[in-house]
């Protein structure tokens, strides 16, 4: 079985492979509602069941105000 060649621990279902392609999709900058549409869900509230936030995405969110701040030292150069 692939799982025991990946030496994937974890039991696997179709929900997780849904909900780990569904998360992938997300992660790699996929609009939620394109995967909300591929999913064929109706409800967007029914995509954000699959998903989840990773910290990893978190960290790449940079804050507005040290965007500006940087702005100013580089033009003060």
């Amino acid at each position: 079985m692939a799982r025991e060649q990946a030496e994937i621990k974890k039991d696997v279902t179709i929900h997780s492979l849904r909900h780990s392609f569904a998360t992938h999709l997300l992660e790699n900058g996929i609009d939620l509602r394109y995967i909300q549409e591929i999913l064929g869900h109706k409800s967007s509230k029914t995509t954000e069941i699959y998903t989840h936030v990773s910290n990893k995405d978190l960290m790449k969110i940079r804050n507005p105000l040290d965007q500006i701040l940087e702005g100013k030292r580089d033009s003060s150069l």
